[in-house]
């Protein structure tokens, strides 16, 4: 019982990938799903479309491999975060859709909670500021707009879980109503310094304490699935939201290392090892993955960049610019530059280091030969811009707590193929990018914390023994160029956020 399942429920698919014990992918299966837009702003997904399709590919990635439950040591468990469920308890069943952590439709809410003064209560306990963006807000909008959920819910008939908690619900024909560290503190209800639900943010927020999973650590046993589901039962060992877990695929186990996630978003952590650092600049701190056995609680600085590689998406539903997004850095490779063009893609506001979540999308800078190559390049360079305007505010914040800048930047996700996009990024930054040998470090971080979770693994360095680099980009833009180029993003940000 050597190999790992990993679980990799995403925003815009389901994944299962089939590991070896020294980390080398054996087989892989991924299903798409429906993204769902009742409105400008709104983002939804069908619960039950993302346990389908979720089950279907760890059936898919095992009959691939060849294997047979029994030879899984393990299953761990990584997900898009925030993104909020409700369901029946005795049942099973959501009483709505999945509100999806892009989704913008609380920001009224937000407002309010801002108004009476609670963004400090907020920060204190969980790390996070107050936005649409955490499970907070969702949780009491579907309690307030659900007819009876208030009510079911304060009878204790309701379960709310981030995507984890209502995956592990499905595996162990819901037996178990839990989730870990990572996704708890994402909640906006969580206080991460005692590791336990804030009694006075549920209560100043409205939100039923029998609604809750129980929080674990990240490598622990959180229970076996049901024998029906995979022809055995496995245990689940890890759990891991996707940017925590990425993380630690990266084996960002001290402070320090930071990595780059380049999905639908893009995410920046930096781990800060035993003690909570706060932000001057806009980042938020989060929980880092917590290992069980009675190990200090881990802790990072986050960044978070709504439009990343959605931004291809949209260049190829929206604009019809390509027929798929393998063929962006072909177009954006046709000119040597974006010729002036600036895509700022707030379609869901601007998040870190701005925080806007007013703010739409822009183009500017369009002159009369400005052409789809442009707008595609610009629109490439945009997710760069981003990530470097949060790594300029991460490296400050390192610095002014005592510590050095960041050196260098670990890179994973969808996006991090795509070889124009990185060298951009190492001339913004002027530091090293650094490209693992497994870009599916999401999924191996949650196949890690499996495997330590099951005592296939007795440590973190024989994983970081593990870890191995691709390719370095290395920059090559004099720095006074690049400063002319980040003036410029930031005048075009400017720009979005006007009223």
């Amino acid at each position: 019982m050597t190999y790992l399942l990993a679980l990799d429920q995403g925003t815009s698919s389901s994944r299962s990938i089939v590991f070896d014990r020294d980390g080398r992918i054996r087989a892989m299966a991924q299903r798409e799903f429906r993204q769902i837009y009742p409105q400008p702003g709104w983002v939804e997904h069908d619960p039950l479309e993302i346990w389908e399709t979720q089950l279907a590919t760890a059936r898919e990635a095992l009959a691939q491999a060849g294997l047979a439950a029994s030879e899984l040591a393990a299953i761990g468990i990584t997900n898009q975060r925030e993104t909020t469920l409700l369901w029946e308890r005795a049942s099973g069943r959501p009483i709505a859709n999945a509100i999806v952590w892009q989704d913008r439709r609380t920001e009224p809410l937000c407002a309010r909670w801002r108004e009476q003064g609670l963004a400090d209560a907020v920060r204190d306990a969980t790390g996070l500021v107050i936005d649409p963006y955490f499970s907070a807000s969702k949780i009491a909008w579907l309690l307030d707009h659900v007819p009876g959920a208030r009510a079911q819910a304060e009878r204790g008939e309701l379960a709310f879980g981030t995507v984890d908690s209502w995956l592990l619900w499905q595996l162990t024909g819901g037996r178990v109503h839990a989730t870990d560290t990572t996704n708890a503190s994402r909640t906006m209800v969580f206080d991460i310094d005692r590791g336990a639900w804030s009694e006075p943010l549920l209560a100043a927020l409205d939100i039923p304490r029998a609604l809750l999973p129980t929080v674990q650590p990240s490598a622990s046993h959180f229970g076996a699935t049901e024998p029906a589901l995979l022809g055995g039962a496995v245990p689940v060992c890890g759990i891991a939201g996707d940017q925590q877990a990425a993380l630690f695929g990266q084996a960002g186990f001290q402070a320090g290392l930071a990595k780059n996630t380049y999905g639908t978003g893009c995410f920046l952590l930096m781990h800060t090892g035993a003690q909570r650092q706060t932000s001057t600049h806009g980042l938020i701190t989060t929980a880092a993955a917590h290992l069980s056995g009675g190990a200090p609680r881990q802790y990072a600085l986050e960044g978070s960049v709504f439009i990343g590689g959605a931004v291809v998406q949209w260049l190829r539903d929206g604009l019809h610019a390509i027929r798929g997004s393998g063929e962006v850095q072909a177009l954006a490779e046709s000119v040597p530059d974006a010729g002036g063009v600036v895509v700022v893609p707030a379609f869901t506001g601007l998040g870190a280091p701005y925080w806007r979540p007013e703010a739409s999308g822009a183009i500017v800078g369009l002159t009369r030969g400005s052409t789809a190559a442009h707008i595609a390049r610009a629109a490439l360079e945009s997710i760069a811009f981003q990530s470097a305007a949060l790594l300029d505010a991460m490296s400050r914040d390192a610095v002014a707590a005592g510590g050095q800048p960041v050196s260098e930047l670990r890179v994973d996700g969808g996006a991090c193929v795509n070889d124009l996009l990185m060298q951009f990024q190492a001339d913004l930054l002027g530091i090293p990018v650094v490209r693992p040998q497994v870009i599916e470090t999401t999924a191996l971080g949650a196949a890690c914390l499996a495997g330590l979770g099951c005592g296939l693994y007795a440590g973190t360095d024989e994983l970081a023994a593990q870890w191995q680099a691709e390719r370095r980009f290395l920059p090559t833009l004099p720095r006074e160029r690049a400063a002319e180029r980040m003036a410029r993003w930031e005048r075009a940000v400017r720009q979005a956020v006007a009223p």
